[in-house]
């Protein structure tokens, strides 16, 4: 084992504590190594006036810490996933995921405020929370905030906003708990695909760092997220888009609840169980279907059969979804409810 380590990090309190967190590990599995903590300031952390997809989208959150990588100035950079960008670098892969903390977003209210101000607005950071939330409180104005979480708390109790829709894991981790004035249920409000869940990355060449990290893996954190992000590549989708993935597990059933919009107003949801080995799949690009497919073709499938030139309007009217996802080569386990979806980006897929 290296006598040193380097971890980069985002210089917010909340990344240098998840930073921290992994370095904590390794020194009590590792005594005699020396581990550092390297903060730098990212694109995205600079640029706080216009909105992420405005900018470049959350690979600006990564850039300056991938750089460090690559240039040995660093060994580990820790992130939180749901900000990473959709494609992962294949010289910088991921080591490790952590166990997923509390995936929900949360409302929080300013200090001492236990109702919101309707004279105010709510903010959030992404279309996929403004979206559900015009569907939550359609009478409350939304808008964009950035910076990281204690400048929004600020912000917050500076009495600029009435509240802030956050992720509980982010607060929870800091030991801000109590903040929190409402748990938003994952059927109201779909988080973003990763959400909760941490990613340990490094060079693909470093394999006594993977050794060391083992320990830290959570293959069921891995699985779900293959299935949450595989979802969003199918819809054509990405961690900017208005498009969200929860994957749960539950007595050896998985089950996933997707969002997606088609014109960046109306939200389209549904609700899916999945076979999660179609997950796993997604390591192996000549295997099986990804989990996914699956639900991006059942809740879509109006769309995708008006795409393949095998099924004749006759066929149709006359199948139900799960047939016709049969009929494309989808594995879909089965349908939980119906109604009129949308997709974004180019269309169905392959």
């Amino acid at each position: 084992m290296n006598k040193k380590v380097v971890i980069g990090s985002r210089e917010s309190k909340l990344a240098v504590l998840q930073s921290q967190m992994v370095r904590d590990y390794i020194v009590c599995k590792h005594p005699e190594t020396d581990v550092e903590i390297l903060t730098m300031k990212t694109t995205g952390d600079k640029i706080l006036d216009r909105t992420l997809d405005k900018i470049g989208g959350k690979g600006l959150f990564v850039k300056e810490l991938d750089r460090a990588l690559l240039e040995g100035r660093s060994q580990l950079s820790v992130h939180s996933l749901k900000d990473m960008p959709m494609e992962i670098s294949e010289e910088l892969p991921i080591l490790a995921f952590s166990r997923r903390e509390d995936a929900r977003d949360v409302l929080v209210l300013p200090e001492g405020c236990y109702t919101l101000d309707p004279s105010k607005p709510i903010g959030c950071s992404s279309l996929r929370r403004k979206l559900q939330l015009k569907e939550i409180y359609p009478d409350m104005n939304v808008k964009s905030i950035r910076g990281n979480l204690q400048t929004r708390l600020e912000k917050l109790d500076n009495g600029d906003y009435a509240g802030l829709v956050l992720a509980a894991a982010g607060l929870k981790r800091l030991g801000l708990e109590k903040r929190i004035s409402r748990y938003f249920d994952t059927e109201e409000m779909v988080p973003a695909a990763g959400q909760g869940i941490l990613a340990v990355e490094s060079r693909v060449e470093d394999a006594e760092m993977a050794e060391i990290l083992a320990a830290i893996h959570s293959e069921k954190a891995e699985c779900l997220l293959m299935a949450e992000r595989a979802f969003l590549k199918t819809i054509g989708g990405s961690c900017n888009a208005p498009a969200a993935a929860l994957c749960r597990e539950e007595n050896g059933e998985f089950s996933m609840r997707a969002m997606y919009v088609k014109d960046g107003i109306h939200s389209r949801k549904t609700y899916m169980t999945v076979n999660i080995e179609d997950a796993i799949a997604e390591k192996d690009a000549d295997s099986k279907p990804i989990a996914g497919t699956a639900v991006a073709a059942a809740v879509s499938v109006e769309e995708a059969v008006k795409t393949d030139k095998e099924i004749t309007e006759k066929d149709t009217a006359r199948k139900s979804k799960v047939e016709i996802a049969a009929e494309l080569g989808i594995s879909v386990a089965h349908e939980v409810n119906k109604g009129m979806v949308y997709l974004v980006g180019a269309g169905p897929g392959d």
